[in-house]
């Protein structure tokens, strides 16, 4: 059964998908999709306020929309674009900049962040601070608000943009008689951090990543570059302080997760066997997949076409929107 009520997400462009990415972030979406009227686009105007290269903007956004279409995105009940795709988020965007304060900006995490760094180090508070850095919760709301949104899914870091969209939606019926409806902001559940090859938090600035569509060689030898302990393999070893064994759960099921764990409580298991047994898992998992997503990016226009008709779809709801809001504002 389909939920009547609009999900919307953005996801940032901003590097080639990797397998912490795709478990802690992009898989929750795709679920989501399988029940919800979905809005979802690809945020390639939040990338511009600190991305300067085209080339790699348009690259990961093709990454992008080739996983999460090889990975079951329901496309039937998904309005999946480009941002930039749809115009009227330019219209959106500049029309909100005139109900919303400076002083709401102000206390914006992104840029209060980037003061205090300044501060510390002596620089000019505003130094490397960019107006679509500085704008960035508007243009969000923009998002928010044009596709009549219900819910938005968020980490408990973005909470407070979805705050500042509700925020803003005030301040605009306040200004211009009812509108829009306020959205709700959803923290998902804390899936926790997947570790990276060094046991520190998978991030490619800690350059600890496996990307979740390497070819079946390179997974390999990232995967045998894990770094373990120094046990031997006799001797027991603690599943739930293993990077290997907090990959492995992400993909495999529960007979098979609770078969590795007893191998690892039991011992008589050498780290090199369980990393063996974590690359076959992923391997057999991802083997199809990849290949529709070698094929998917060596036939991009086939991601464009599938882009392009999320982009009307989007587009029929946002044109309503920037028409009623023009209106009220221009007469």
């Amino acid at each position: 059964m389909i939920d009547d009520k609009i999900v919307l997400t953005g996801i940032k462009p901003t590097g080639t998908p990797h397998i912490g990415n795709y478990i802690g972030a992009l898989k929750p979406l795709i679920d989501l999709s399988q029940n919800h009227k979905t809005i979802m686009f690809i945020a390639d105007l939040h990338a511009l306020n600190a991305e300067r290269d085209a080339k790699a903007i348009k690259q990961h956004t093709y990454e992008i929309a080739a996983l999460m279409i090889v990975m079951g995105l329901n496309l039937e009940n998904t309005a999946f674009f480009r941002q930039s795709d749809v115009d009227e988020i330019y219209k959106m965007s500049n029309f909100l900049m005139n109900v919303t304060p400076k002083g709401l900006m102000n206390r914006a995490h992104s840029y209060k962040a980037k003061v205090e760094k300044n501060t510390e180090i002596g620089e000019d508070v505003d130094a490397g601070v960019n107006m679509g850095l500085y704008t960035y919760p508007v243009l969000m709301a923009a998002d928010i608000l044009l596709y009549n949104s219900d819910i938005v899914p968020v980490g408990k870091d973005q909470k407070q943009h979805v705050e500042f969209a509700r925020d803003i939606a005030g301040y605009f019926n306040n200004i211009y008689g009812e509108t829009f409806k306020l959205p709700t902001p959803v923290i998902g559940e804390d899936t926790g951090v997947l570790p990276g090859l060094d046991g520190r938090k998978m991030s490619k600035s800690y350059d600890n990543t496996i990307p979740l569509f390497a070819p079946s060689n390179e997974l390999k030898k990232k995967i045998m570059r894990i770094i373990t302990d120094s046990k031997t393999p006799e001797e027991p070893k603690n599943p739930d302080e293993s990077t290997i064994f907090q990959i492995y759960k992400c993909f495999a099921n529960e007979s098979e997760i609770a078969a590795l764990r007893k191998r690892f409580l039991d011992g008589g298991m050498g780290y090199g066997e369980a990393k063996t047994i974590l690359f076959e898992k992923i391997d057999s998992v991802l083997s199809e997949p990849r290949k529709e997503y070698e094929r998917l990016m060596a036939n991009k226009s086939e991601i464009d076409a599938v882009l392009a008709e999320g982009a009307k779809r989007a587009g029929f709801i946002a044109a309503k929107t920037i028409a009623k809001v023009k209106k009220k504002m221009l007469g």
